[in-house]
C-alpha cells in the first residue's frame, strides 16, 4: 500500500522556492507563486499542521502561518480545506483547543479532523516491506483516501533521538498513538522508522516555516535563533534537507552540525525508499530574479548543502 515519490530524480530536479523575510503573509504567497503550483486546483486539501502540543511556535505551528497558508490556498482555487492533526503526548482537542484552532477554522470556514477521535475503523494498518517496524504501523485513513495533501513544518532540532524535525518528521502525527511506544523505545532505528512512515502519501505542497528555528533542544523548547525564511516545495527530502543547511547556517548542535546532511538517517532512509532526490545536486532553489537578498542567501545555503 506504500506510495512512491513523484520526483523523478533522475530525469529531472525537484525546485524549493525560497523567500528570505520575517513577514509570514508575504512569504508564504510569494513561495507559493514561485513554485507555480497547480496540483490544489479543485480539490479538496487536507492540511496537516505541527500540532504536536499547544507551544508557542516554533514548538507548533504558528497561527499566522497556518491563516495565510489556508487563505492563499483558497485563492489559488482550492475547493474545501480540512485541518487534521493527531497530537501527542498531550490529547489533540487540548491541544487544538488551546491553539484556538476550533475559532479559526469557524472563522476561515474550513474543516477540522481529530484524528485522534477517529473509530476503530478510521484506521489502516500499513506494513511496507523491509521496514523497521515489527508489524508495520496505523494511518489515518482520511490521510489514505485524500488527494490533495498539504503540510506545513517548523524547523527545529529534535532532543528525544529524532535529531530533527521538520517535513518528514510531520508524518508521525499522522499515525495512530498505540505506535508511538514501538516508535519511542526503538532508538537505533527511530530515524528510520519516521522515514519509513512517509511511504504512505505524497505531498501536493509542503510549507516550512523558518522565520525562527529550535536550534538544540526541541521538538516542544528549545534554544532558538531567527532565520527569516519561508520555503515550499513538494519533495520532502529537498525540504528537510535545505532545511538542516539552514540549521547549519545559523549554526545548531553537534548533532546537526557534525553530520553531513545526506548521512542524517531520516534523510538516508527516505532516500533509499525513494521517497524523494537523493543527493543535494538535485535540488534546485529558486526565488525572485528581483530579491537579491533571498538570492545570495539561497547560494550560501546551497554551498553549505554541496559541501554537506
Amino acid at each position: 500500500m506504500a506510495k512512491g515519490s513523484n520526483i523523478s530524480h533522475k530525469t529531472r530536479k525537484t525546485k524549493i522556492s525560497l523567500v528570505k523575510t520575517s513577514d509570514r503573509e508575504i512569504g508564504i504567497k510569494k513561495v507559493i507563486e514561485l513554485l507555480g503550483i497547480s496540483s490544489v486546483k479543485g480539490q479538496d486539501v487536507l492540511l496537516k499542521p505541527n500540532f504536536n502540543t499547544a507551544d508557542q511556535f516554533p514548538g507548533s505551528t504558528h497561527n499566522d502561518t497556518l491563516t495565510y497558508l489556508i487563505l492563499h490556498l483558497k485563492k489559488i482555487g482550492a475547493k474545501s480545506i480540512t485541518i487534521s492533526e493527531r497530537s501527542g503526548p498531550p490529547d489533540t482537542h487540548s491541544v487544538l483547543n488551546e491553539k484556538g484552532i476550533y475559532s479559526l477554522c469557524n472563522k476561515l470556514g474550513v474543516g477540522l479532523i481529530n484524528f485522534e477521535e477517529l473509530p476503530p475503523n478510521g484506521w489502516t494498518r500499513i506494513r511496507p516491506e523491509k521496514s523497521h517496524w515489527r508489524d508495520g504501523f496505523d494511518v489515518a485513513k482520511p490521510i489514505l483516501d485524500s488527494k490533495c495533501i498539504v503540510t506545513t513544518c517548523c524547523l527545529k532540532t529534535h532532543g528525544y533521538g529524532g535529531v530533527f524535525t521538520m517535513s518528514l518528521k510531520l508524518s508521525v502525527g499522522i499515525t495512530h498513538k498505540r505506535n508511538m511506544r514501538e516508535l519511542h523505545t526503538s532508538f537505533l532505528s527511530m530515524r528510520k522508522m519516521i522515514a519509513e512512515i512517509n511511504q504512505v502519501y505524497i505531498p501536493a505542497l509542503i510549507i516550512l516555516d523558518g522565520i525562527e528555528a529550535f536550534v538544540d533542544g526541541g521538538p516542544m523548547k528549545g534554544s532558538k535563533k531567527r532565520a527569516n525564511v519561508i520555503l515550499a516545495g513538494t519533495d520532502r527530502i529537498a525540504i528537510d534537507a535545505l532545511g538542516l543547511s539552514i540549521l547549519k547556517e545559523v549554526g545548531s548542535n553537534k548533532d546537526i552540525m557534525g553530520r553531513k546532511v545526506f548521512e542524517q538517517e531520516q534523510i538516508s532512509r527516505a532516500a533509499e525508499l525513494g521517497i524523494g532526490i537523493t543527493s543535494p545536486e538535485e535540488i534546485e532553489i529558486i526565488t525572485d530574479p528581483d530579491d537579491a537578498v533571498s538570492k545570495k542567501y539561497a547560494e550560501r545555503l546551497m554551498g553549505i548543502l554541496l559541501k554537506g
